[in-house]
């Protein structure tokens, strides 16, 4: 009647704190102990914490003074260990605790899920009328199987829990991050624009931007933050605000990238993060001015069939103040392509380990490029997951194609 009592008491809640003060309450309940202790295994770091502390009375007292000597014995042995005469029992004489605080009676019993090691309970008394019992030591032991899998219910459930809360935390980052992206392309005669975007986690260091200038321009920007996950989508959002910030304020594209940079200097500091960025500036003429920050050089496609990749160079943003960005310029004709792209399109593997390149991508946009933007996106797409096939992303995916109309 006394366990069924105690293993409803103990299994009355899966909240882990709760749980813990069950599992000590009625471990002191049936001991009639001086003193009790429950100690939980930290897996990592392979050492006990005692995380509950309870005197007779029901108070909390300090973490200290039990016997370590008896505590490593039971985790050792994974056996439960009683003495009623510990000051001169040949076996734990020697151990300080038992010598300072003349311990007279000690019972410590492992808590065991299976055959794995969560913890210990530890109850000791200096009564002289204190002396543990085998009915005592079955009891203990019996509830110690009931408080283990208490405890390993209530932790599970705690993560449980605290991975939906992530879930949705990161849920919401993505939908956030998502509404940074432009809703719309810049609505312009001479030029289509398509976007592609694909985050390999919840949240992306990639991004994309597209927005209209005065005089009829636009500008385009893509960009690579070198880490991951939470961080990288922070850092993404930031540098999107102020490259849109700065070019809309009438800042030559070289000035706007230079900008940004030394901003991004001074909080990239201490997070060790980068950006790579590629910024053009389109004029309704077919004229455009490019900024390369580091980044992975875009497809250009001539009407006529021509394929090279625009010119390599640059620092990456974040990284060092008053970065050496320059300008360069070119003037395209009506059916000419760009294709802009970050590098988890060209590094995407196949089951071989083989990734799409830069060779495949040029075929890919040769092939497509006499269709409308759009379609050519749709196109390059086919033919990296064709590559792929099935083989999960590991990087973001990004991409924008901008086809000159004149």
């Amino acid at each position: 009647m006394t366990l069924y009592r105690v293993s409803m008491w103990i299994n009355s809640t899966l909240d882990f704190d709760t749980a813990l003060n069950n599992v000590m309450d009625a471990i002191m309940e049936v001991t009639k102990a001086q003193r009790g202790f429950l100690m939980l295994l930290d897996e990592e770091e392979n050492t006990l914490r005692v995380l509950v502390a309870r005197g007779i009375d029901g108070s909390d007292i300090e973490a200290e003074g039990y016997s370590t000597t008896i505590v490593g014995r039971v985790v050792e042995t994974r056996e439960t260990l009683i003495t009623n005469n510990a000051e001169f029992d040949s076996r734990f004489s020697a151990g300080h605790s038992i010598i300072m605080r003349g311990l007279r009676a000690i019972l410590c019993t492992p808590m065991l899920v299976g055959d794995r090691l969560i913890g210990v309970v530890y109850v000791d008394t200096s009564m002289k009328a204190g002396i543990f019992r085998p009915d005592d030591v079955a009891l203990l032991d019996a509830v110690s199987g009931l408080a283990a899998r208490a405890i390993e219910n209530a932790r599970l459930y705690l993560v449980a829990r605290e991975k939906g809360r992530l879930e949705q935390e990161l849920h919401m980052a993505s939908q956030i991050q998502r509404s940074l992206l432009p809703q719309q392309m810049p609505v312009t005669p001479a030029y289509e624009i398509a976007p592609h975007w694909e985050a390999a986690r919840e949240v992306a260091g990639d991004f994309y931007d597209a927005f209209e200038l005065e005089g009829g321009a636009f500008g385009t920007v893509i960009a690579d933050v070198s880490d991951k996950g939470a961080p990288a989508a922070l850092f993404m959002a930031v540098t999107r605000t102020l490259m849109r910030s700065h070019a809309k304020a009438g800042l030559s594209p070289s000035e706007t990238v230079r900008r940004t940079n030394d901003l991004l200097v001074s909080d990239a500091e201490d997070s060790g993060m980068f950006v790579t960025v590629y910024y053009s500036c389109f004029q309704p003429d077919g004229r455009v001015t490019h900024v390369n920050a580091g980044h992975n050089p875009p497809v250009l496609c001539r009407a006529g069939g021509d394929v090279s990749y625009l010119e390599v160079g640059g620092r990456a943003l974040g990284w060092f103040p008053n970065n050496p960005v320059s300008e360069s310029e070119m003037k395209l004709s009506p059916g000419d392509v760009l294709v802009y792209y970050t590098d988890g399109l060209t590094d995407a593997e196949n089951s071989d380990g083989e990734p799409f390149g830069e060779t495949r991508l040029a075929k890919s946009v040769m092939r497509h490029a006499s269709k409308d933007a759009a379609a050519i996106r749709e196109g390059i797409l086919r033919d990296v997951f064709a590559h792929c096939d099935g083989t999960a992303p590991f990087d973001d995916l990004t991409m924008l194609i901008v086809k000159y109309r004149g």
